[in-house]
């Protein structure tokens, strides 16, 4: 899929949020192919620095196309939550003017058959988001044990089947190696005994496989507090995810740093003692019709902005 058939979510409404600046800094966490890093870099002057991250190699190598020749940016090879090691390399923390991080897998991740994080196109059944690290969805489920993996199925999937699927995936591996996205979808139908209307049997636990493999909970985790450090005071994160223990992690923590330090309950403390680092702006914002009827796969966006406070 070419980067024209990719449509960035809440596009529009990302560059708002991000209140972009001629001369700012900006940091595009999940580059994907590219939809909200041209638009900010269609809005900095020439002084303006975009620095991307990703760890597909083909979203690397995208980036790089794309903008060959703009001085202005820069893409490095790696998880977003590397975002603190590179913006001190570069002698930008604390003058970052907006973080933007779009969660989950692109279309070009999910349309490509090879790459096998869809059940709608049968291929080898990896899931990496960078295919030359860790483990393939294969070789986990070729030894997980049945309790592991019917928590992460319950936990990851909110999949209330779990231990059916568990239980089936063991039995069908002793058999044959459950090579392919087909096979697992497969599996994952004779196990689940009903279904909401309009959705795959497989959903749930592709979902949950998924973000078990690129660990992408623990990364989210430990890039929201780099953000914090990275930002200018008034900079902006804005934060669009897909899924609702993603949207819980960006909520808690948004509400956590506009607290401020934790006291006990019953502990008296001063408001100016509490030092919050954040402050939430507006409410989430989700795609509008228009948008949903272009691109479907936005329907689950939630995107959620916070503006990091003087001092």
């Amino acid at each position: 899929m070419d980067e024209q058939s990719h449509h960035p979510v809440l596009l529009e409404e990302a560059l708002a949020a991000l209140e972009l600046r001629s001369e700012g800094i900006y940091v595009d966490g999940t580059f994907g192919r590219g939809g909200h890093a041209r638009g900010i870099l269609e809005r900095l002057g020439p002084l303006g620095r975009l620095l991307a991250l990703d760890r597909d190699p083909e979203a690397v190598e995208a980036a790089r196309m794309m903008f060959a020749g703009d001085t202005r940016f820069e893409v490095v090879r790696g998880q977003y939550s590397m975002m603190g090691q590179a913006i001190a390399d570069r002698g930008w923390t604390g003058e970052v003017s907006g973080v933007l991080l779009d969660l989950g897998v692109s279309s070009p991740q999910l349309d490509d058959p090879r790459r096998g994080f869809s059940f709608r196109h049968d291929g080898p059944l990896d899931m990496r988001m960078d295919p030359d690290s860790g483990f393939s969805a294969a070789q986990w489920l070729s030894s997980a044990p049945e309790s592991e993996l019917s928590r992460v199925i319950r936990d990851l999937g909110e999949e209330r089947f779990a231990r059916r699927i568990a239980r089936a995936i063991c039995a069908e591996r002793v058999r044959q190696p459950i090579a392919t996205t087909g096979r697992l979808a497969q599996i994952v139908a004779g196990a689940v005994p009903t279904r909401e209307p309009g959705q795959d049997p497989a959903t749930r636990t592709f979902q949950a496989i998924r973000l078990h493999i690129n660990r992408e909970l623990e990364e989210l985790r430990a890039a929201l507090p780099q953000a914090v450090q990275v930002l200018a005071p008034g900079g902006r994160l804005v934060v669009i995810s897909f899924h609702s223990l993603e949207d819980r992690i960006v909520k808690d923590f948004m509400r956590t740093e506009a607290r401020g330090d934790h006291f006990p309950p019953d502990l008296p403390v001063p408001a100016a003692m509490l030092s919050p680092r954040l402050r939430a702006v507006g409410k989430p914002i989700r795609p509008g019709d228009e948008e949903l009827r272009r691109n479907p796969r936005a329907r689950s966006a939630v995107m959620r902005v916070a503006e990091m406070l003087d001092g």
